[in-house]
């Protein structure tokens, strides 16, 4: 039923949990915000920085950009390969490219830093697409992501399926009119995701491989 396969990246295919929180902390210590409660720091995870920033602190733009800036300065340098690779993932997109799928990332993480990174923990050759935005783009709309691959690699939506651990991947699919995985070992809140209309909810990898026929 569906040969394209789109998946999130932070808290789907990486847990990069101590390279955001820790670069989301610094930025917000460096405009005198300390000691922030974890599960806030959580909900930076999945959207845009300059959204989160607002969302979570009411700043203004000025302030937002400003905050995103230092975030991105120390993240590059000291913290973006600070990631794991959750288990089973690697085997699953290989697998996913032996049978011929099309395997699409599709990230709000800008893909200055994305491609980077798949580069170092070696799974870039896994994905035959990347989609995400500019590091000018602050949109944490997943749906305008989905839509521009769909759109731009003439792929039958019916045949697409989005996997990610956060409501904004779920209302993205929602939305794009296609199908999709919440994953729960991410960041994300179930609840959330099932209001958003996930498809299917799942706890491991093997989950996620088992309903794509792996």
């Amino acid at each position: 039923m569906y040969t394209n396969i789109m998946f999130d990246l932070d808290g789907t295919v990486t847990d990069s949990g101590r390279a955001i929180l820790g670069s989301v902390e610094y930025a917000l210590s460096r405009l005198g915000i300390t000691n922030q409660p974890l599960e806030k720091l959580k909900t930076f995870i999945g959207p845009s920085l300059f959204d989160s920033f607002k969302r979570e602190y009411n700043m203004s733009d000025d302030d937002c950009e400003k905050a995103v800036s230092i975030y991105r300065d120390i993240y590059e340098k000291e913290k973006m390969y600070d990631v794991d690779i959750y288990e089973g993932i690697p085997e699953l997109l290989k697998a996913l490219n032996e049978k011929g799928f099309t395997v699409i990332l599709v990230t709000s993480k800008p893909l200055h830093f994305t491609e980077k990174i798949l580069d170092k923990i070696e799974l870039y050759k896994y994905f035959r697409h990347l989609v995400g935005p500019d590091l000018s783009d602050h949109s944490s709309d997943k749906c305008r992501l989905i839509e521009r691959a769909i759109n731009d690699y003439s792929l039958n939506k019916h045949e697409c399926i989005m996997i990610g651990d956060t409501h904004y991947d779920i209302k993205g699919a929602t939305d794009a009119g296609i199908d999709s995985i919440g994953v729960t070992y991410g960041y994300g809140n179930q609840d959330a995701m099932k209001e958003a209309g996930v498809t299917y909810m799942v706890d491991s990898v093997k989950e996620i491989g088992n309903i794509l026929g792996i």
